[in-house]
């Protein structure tokens, strides 16, 4: 692994102070946030985010953009993307804006109850990248994945609106990440056996809304999936992390909806007892009256869900078959069979599945259609994945509009 572990590796002590800029504050006012592993600015004024944001790749929601499913394809039917989202086309959820984090100076500090000694954030452990890259290095293919994509689809399906950003079925993107298993990083700085929550922090700007302060992005993790299959990831598709994608670290957690997988981590807090932040109890679970009084359980797995490579009214030509083309995953197991119908659902015939299927990642499929005559139709796709689980005609309602893993209409018409 490449780095210099001598000059890099972790220490106890104090940690050395830099000062930080706040991000964009399009969705909520922006206070500095933590100002001690770097020195952050501000990203785009406009939208809080860094890269370029054209059309045909992208459906912009404020400090957010939408990957478009048409863009997977070109004119002609051919894949312009494979397995993995290239990163300049992968969507970007932001809740403020995109810190510019300067690598050389930037440090990862761990403390807390759960550590051997137990550090402080005053005293932590510390690591910097080269001390990270020296640890052995892992390489895993997963998707990320916002809680709240299809949520769209409760009004348009459904007739509920939800607060929140509008997502359609956009707000996901597989990628080849390269990193650190952060239970790697956990023992290299003294985990103990008492150990119950990990909480990890963003270096991205304050979340204000309606004048309440909830600080940082940060959310607890329960120990055994910390160390079950987390990465702390320092690379995306073979190249190092940009700044939208949470660089220079981010944590990735397969199979989790994606407020787990904070990006630009900073601190990572390591407690005998457990956390809570607002992402874990104001945030992220469910409310609403098919639900508990007080709310679910903190979100962590993901849904079943399926998409068509194909803008939502394309025309089609009558008379000659299509290759309509999608994909279907799951956050609990790989998907075992994906079913198709051209007639809102009133008959299904099997897809074909390509490349293999995998558990935490998004599998790839197509399926044969030669529309007789011309109209209007409605297509559906649907998955089943390895456990059972499946869509359902209807989600269940829930205030914030999290986890829509309904069955999607998606209208064409052919001429």
């Amino acid at each position: 692994m490449s780095g210099n572990a001598a000059s890099g590796g972790a220490t106890s002590g104090s940690v050395p102070s830099f000062d930080a800029t706040p991000g964009d504050a399009v969705s909520g006012s922006a206070t500095p946030g933590d100002a001690t592993s770097g020195d952050a600015t501000p990203g785009d004024a406009t939208s809080g985010i860094v890269k370029p944001l054209p059309a045909e790749w992208f459906v912009p929601h404020g400090t957010n953009a939408e990957m478009r499913w048409e863009a997977l394809r070109d004119a002609e039917g051919r894949p312009t993307v494979g397995r993995h989202v290239p990163v300049e086309r992968f969507f970007v959820r932001n809740h403020t804006g995109t810190p510019l984090i300067d690598a050389d100076t930037w440090r990862l500090r761990l403390f807390g109850s759960g550590l051997r000694g137990a550090p402080t954030a005053e005293r932590p452990v510390e690591f910097d990248l080269a001390a990270l890259r020296a640890l052995p290095a892992t390489r895993i293919s997963a998707v990320i994945e916002c809680a709240g994509n299809g949520r769209d689809y409760f009004r348009r399906q459904q007739g509920r609106r939800a607060p929140g950003t509008p997502w359609t079925l956009g707000a996901i993107g597989s990628a080849l990440w390269r990193g650190v298993r952060l239970a790697e990083v956990l023992r290299a700085a003294g985990l103990t056996g008492e150990a119950v929550d990990v909480l990890p922090t963003g270096l991205d700007a304050h979340y204000v809304v309606d004048g309440v302060d909830h600080g940082p992005v940060r959310r607890p993790l329960p120990i055994a999936k910390a160390l079950e299959d987390a990465l702390l990831a320092y690379e995306m598709n073979d190249e190092p992390l940009t700044p939208d994608h949470g660089a220079p670290l981010r944590l990735v957690v397969p199979g989790w909806v994606g407020i787990a997988s904070i990006k630009w981590v900073g601190s990572i807090e390591v407690a005998d007892h457990p956390l809570h932040s607002p992402w874990n109890t104001d945030f992220y679970r469910m409310f609403g009256p098919d639900h508990p009084p007080g709310g679910g359980a903190p979100l962590t797995a993901q849904v079943v869900r399926s998409a068509f490579e194909l803008a939502r009214g394309a025309v089609l030509e009558a008379g000659r078959v299509h290759r309509l083309h999608g994909r279907s995953w799951s956050g609990t197991a790989a998907v075992r069979r994906v079913e198709v119908s051209t007639d809102g659902g009133r008959t299904w015939r099997r897809a074909v599945l390509h490349g293999g299927s995998r558990a935490d990642d998004w599998t790839r499929w197509s399926f044969d259609w030669r529309p007789g005559r011309p109209g209007r139709y409605e297509l559906r796709a649907r998955a089943t994945d390895r456990r059972g689980n499946g869509q359902p005609e209807r989600a269940v309602l829930n205030r914030e509009g999290y986890l829509f893993g309904a069955v999607v209409a998606h209208p064409v018409t052919v001429v």
